[in-house]
């Protein structure tokens, strides 16, 4: 009889060698040369079937999800983190990162951090809340100062694996300490030692926490083009627009300047969040202009 073969995933992949972990410890694999023959690259994230007497991947399970940016297969959730507060959250960025995750068929986290810089006569994070509550999207306020709703995000992020994503100063190195202190500083390490050159690679890596799950260490969407995505898809990866019932009068309409158009009567009647309706007039604009050229 031939070796039983174990199942793992791929955590770590550098200069064709793969590191690939199941519940005795990580190995280091090289690929069978089949893959190449069938034009398929292993990813970090891959679920694999391999061979421990060899070290070898010996096949590849079939992915859930593929990420071009970061490098990465098999990610479940993508947590956008932005603060309430310092530095205020641009909408229009925040629309824009869960309209990738929502086009690459991730399960969306929306994080307000630093609530504790809010006050009773601003009352941001209450209006945040109204405004993605709707989405269907998970909601969450937190503060890694405090320690406020962190066990709640940990509770999120177990049995998952997550891609973190949100401007500079909101607050995402803080947050991961909090989960797990020194994984924050784990992954500025690992980016620190690969350095971005004519010749190099920035590598992905999963790493474990003790609760639960993985965090890819390169967080969050590099690229933030939607070149990719039709006009006319656009309107799906806005979740909170399928909420209102009745059709508009044309199959084929964008919700922009076409009569009878059930979002428009839903933004005017009040129903549907202005800042969400104007971020998906800017990126539909983003896309028809890629078309152009």
């Amino acid at each position: 009889m031939g070796e039983k073969l174990v199942e793992g995933r791929i955590v770590k992949g550098i200069a064709g060698f793969y590191y690939v972990q199941d519940e005795s410890g990580i190995l280091e694999c090289k690929a069978r040369g089949k893959f190449k023959k069938m034009g398929l690259v292993p990813m970090v994230g891959d679920r694999v079937l391999f061979s421990k007497q060899h070290a070898a991947i010996e096949d590849i399970l079939p992915r859930t999800s593929e990420l071009v940016r970061p490098t990465v297969s098999n990610v479940d959730q993508a947590v956008i983190v932005f603060a309430v507060r310092f530095p205020d959250p641009n909408m229009v960025l925040l629309d824009k990162m869960t309209v990738l995750a929502v086009k690459e068929g991730l399960d969306v986290v929306l994080v307000f951090n630093k609530v504790d810089l809010d006050d009773a006569e601003s009352q941001l994070t209450q209006k945040l809340e109204s405004i993605y509550g709707p989405t269907g999207f998970k909601v969450l306020t937190t503060c890694s100062v405090t320690g406020f709703q962190i066990e709640e995000l940990k509770a999120m992020l177990k049995g998952k694996v997550s891609v973190f994503a949100g401007p500079s100063g909101v607050g995402k190195s803080s947050l991961l300490n909090a989960i797990e202190p020194g994984l924050a500083l784990k992954t500025g390490a690992v980016s620190e030692k690969i350095q971005r050159g004519k010749h190099t690679t920035r590598h992905s890596e999963l790493l474990e926490l003790a609760s639960g799950g993985f965090v890819v260490d390169t967080p969050g969407f590099t690229s933030l083009e939607l070149k990719d995505l039709e006009a006319d898809l656009l309107s799906s990866c806005f979740p909170d627009f399928e909420y209102y019932p009745g059709n508009c009068r044309f199959d084929d309409c964008l919700h922009m300047e076409e009569p009878d158009c059930r979002i428009r009567e839903a933004v005017q009647a009040g129903k549907l969040s202005d800042s969400r309706y104007n971020s998906y007039v800017l990126i539909l604009n983003e896309i028809r202009q890629y078309r152009r050229y």
